[in-house]
């Protein structure tokens, strides 16, 4: 009987150990855990950014007027017959100090 109890002992401990330390372990699993909560945030991010690519693209392949905006606010173009002014604003002076 003492063999048997001290048998039975042994594979608890075992059996514990694996469950506290080691691949497959509480802490190991929480620790994947937290990886993939942040990988899922991740894809989330670039799910949204690839949707929003995706409807600039689909916007430039069937309207010109998206087009036209982009080559108009990034490239500085202007239509065939258009005027382009620029007008700059005037800085005021600085104002003089007063000396005693």
């Amino acid at each position: 009987m003492k063999y048997i109890n001290l048998l039975l002992f042994l594979i608890l401990a075992g059996l514990q150990y694996r469950l506290w330390a080691g691949n497959g372990s509480v802490p190991d699993v929480r620790r994947l855990d937290r990886i993939h909560a942040a990988q899922l945030a991740d894809n989330q991010e670039l799910l949204e950014r690839n949707r929003t690519l995706a409807a600039e693209v689909m916007d430039l392949k069937q309207g010109l007027s998206a087009l036209e905006e982009r080559a108009r606010s990034e490239m500085g173009m202007i239509r065939t017959g258009e005027t382009f002014f620029q007008y700059v604003g005037v800085r005021d002076p600085a104002p003089e100090t007063a000396t005693d």
